[in-house]
């Protein structure tokens, strides 16, 4: 049991870090990286269709060092003036944060609102941490979420899903049909069928 406690508060140590860092860049540069629309002459039946797209992209953003410090790619981006949302196939998303800890995200789409306040990314979704070494010198092994849906809150820092998913730190593994995260209240909530499988040899 104590085992168990130590692997979970672990997992919940690092989530925040692992999904909102991720998030967060990817809103900034889906912000500041597509045209904002100005004032158009009105349409006689508002249509969901793309008023802009970009193919085969990729933008990255770099540090005051010249470092790279976050890069998102897709084979296509799309806006859509009747929903003002922005939607990416095939996301490819990489973020440095200030250890230079990597941290990247893919899914067959995402979809964000014009003020980046909502992110989802769908179909095949992971995003990954890579081990890194702690300040202490300590190793921590990579950590990764799967599922086909996550949708992020960024500006109250939540994050769910509605289908199952997958939090792996190392070898250690938890499954849920279902999650909650509040980032802020540092609370997740793992409904349905939950299982952990903790693996012998795993070091403090």
């Amino acid at each position: 049991m104590n085992r168990l406690r130590w692997a979970w508060e672990r997992l919940t140590l690092y989530l925040p870090v692992l999904l909102m860092g991720v998030f967060a860049m990817a809103t900034y540069w889906l912000v500041r990286s597509t045209p904002i629309t100005g004032t158009t002459a009105t349409a006689v039946a508002v249509q969901h269709q793309p008023d802009y797209f970009m193919r085969q992209f990729a933008v990255s953003t770099f540090d005051a060092q010249g470092q790279l410090k976050s890069e998102v790619k897709g084979t296509e981006l799309r806006h859509f003036p009747d929903t003002d949302m922005i939607e990416i196939d095939q996301v490819k998303i990489r973020s440095f944060d200030e250890q230079g800890h990597l941290t990247t995200a893919t899914a067959q789409r995402a979809l964000s609102n014009r003020d980046g306040s909502e992110v989802t990314l769908i179909g095949d979704a992971q995003v990954l941490r890579a081990a890194t070494v702690s300040a202490n010198g300590k190793e921590q092994p990579v950590m990764t979420f799967k599922g086909e849906q996550l949708h992020a809150f960024i500006n109250t820092e939540q994050v769910s899903s509605s289908l199952p998913v997958t939090l792996t730190h190392g070898q250690d593994q938890f499954t849920a049909d279902r999650m909650d995260f509040d980032n802020r209240k540092q609370i997740i909530q793992l409904d349905g069928r939950v299982k952990g499988v903790l693996f012998p040899g795993h070091t403090r």
